[in-house]
């Protein structure tokens, strides 16, 4: 298996970030050294890394991942990463694809009935295995045969998602695939969540979206994303402020009202708390080096 793995890195290598795949919805990430932790955005993917090493912090859990490992991530989660193992010799490397709940429902229909729904955390890392190795492979070899592109891409990807649907991480595709799900369910809070950041938050209002009442939804969306639901709905307005003061530079108390506090003081004692700095020097610092939030 690693021959195959060593034969991506160097596919990977060769066409570089800007590499792509027709409607294939994946990136490449490449880091010659460690970094500091990186807040951002885990929507719901597959990561393979190839080479180096990565920390992630979501909520209270803290999960690493390593050459010959991959990540799953089955719904917008606020997370914390840290390049912890790379060189210029042998860069941090990893590809990840993004996940399609249309897709997997439809390869749910060609597979067995699922015994029973179990409430998996919303982050998993497991080994990448040979039979999941072979289709990454073949479908990054794609960079090389363009013209192979439209009919073998969907195949590729029906094939990956199967294996692992098939493996120990499967249980958690699964509820990504099922409109009925719990994990469903707790998507519709997190996608209102994510579009209202600015609003004040109730969870009672949550548990209706999500059809379960106010401790089940508690219990089941911590399960998920290692966070309560206030504890989310600040880390995305901390995030989107962030965003704000990058786009439009301007004073913090004007970007902590916009995206929903009260307090500008509040604000930033938790933005520094978050990130590091406050916000018109975590802004500034980004500005100077735009590449640490791709690392």
């Amino acid at each position: 298996m690693q021959e195959q793995l060593d034969e991506v890195c160097a596919l990977l290598r060769r066409h570089g970030a800007a590499a792509s795949l027709p409607h294939a919805r994946f990136t490449i990430r490449s880091s010659a050294s460690r970094t500091g932790p990186i807040p951002s955005m885990y929507e719901p993917m597959l990561c393979y890394v190839l080479q180096g090493a990565k920390r992630v912090t979501v909520g209270a859990r803290t999960f690493e991942y390593r050459g010959g490992s991959f990540l799953t991530a089955s719904l917008d989660l606020p997370a914390i990463g840290q390049v912890i193992e790379a060189s210029p010799e042998k860069p941090y490397l990893s590809f990840a694809l993004a996940l399609d709940p249309a897709t997997i429902a439809a390869l749910l229909l060609d597979l067995p009935d699922d015994p029973g729904e179990s409430m998996a955390p919303g982050l998993a890392v497991s080994p990448i295995t040979p039979e999941l190795a072979d289709p990454l492979l073949r479908m990054v070899r794609l960079l090389d045969r363009p013209e192979d592109i439209s009919v073998l891409r969907p195949m590729l990807e029906r094939e990956m998602l199967y294996r692992i649907l098939r493996g120990p991480q499967g249980p958690m595709l699964r509820q990504i695939g099922r409109s009925d799900s719990r994990l469903s369910q707790i998507r519709r809070a997190v996608e209102w969540s994510r579009k209202n950041f600015a609003e004040p938050l109730r969870v009672e209002d949550l548990a209706d979206m999500a059809g379960m009442s106010v401790s089940s939804f508690h219990r089941h969306f911590k399960a998920v994303t290692s966070m309560s639901p206030l504890q989310y709905h600040k880390q995305i307005r901390l995030q989107q402020a962030r965003l704000q003061l990058l786009a439009t530079p301007g004073e913090a108390a004007r970007v902590a009202f916009a995206v929903g506090y009260e307090s500008a003081s509040q604000f930033s004692r938790e933005y520094a708390r978050q990130f590091g700095l406050p916000p018109a020097r975590d802004a500034a610092r980004l500005r100077r080096n735009p590449e640490v939030e791709n690392a």
